[in-house]
């Protein structure tokens, strides 16, 4: 599945009074930081992830980790955060049609 102009413009609108639910430490990447991606990913659907980090293309790489990890479909990203949604099972945001 992949995401319309439409549906991103949607879930924009929704991420926006979102705050980051998982940011990385200084240990970056790890195992744990994952499981609480895929977690939040599961419970929420919409989420945002805080990388601090000055060097940019870190920052693309870790991006890029995470989207192929989760299988999650990156909305955008903006400075230091990205936008990560994954539909559940309960299908809990209606994306508009195409």
């Amino acid at each position: 599945m992949t995401l319309s102009n439409k549906q991103k413009q949607f879930l924009k609108g929704l991420a926006h009074s979102l705050n980051p639910v998982v940011l990385l430490g200084a240990n970056g990447l790890t195992e744990g930081v994952m499981a609480e991606i895929e977690q939040n990913l599961n419970i929420h659907e919409l989420i945002k992830v805080k990388v601090p980090t000055n060097d940019r293309e870190t920052k693309k790489l870790i991006f890029e980790a995470i989207v192929r990890e989760t299988n999650a479909h990156k909305v955008q990203t903006i400075g230091h955060i990205i936008v990560l949604y994954r539909q559940s099972e309960d299908k809990k945001i209606q994306l508009p049609r195409n």
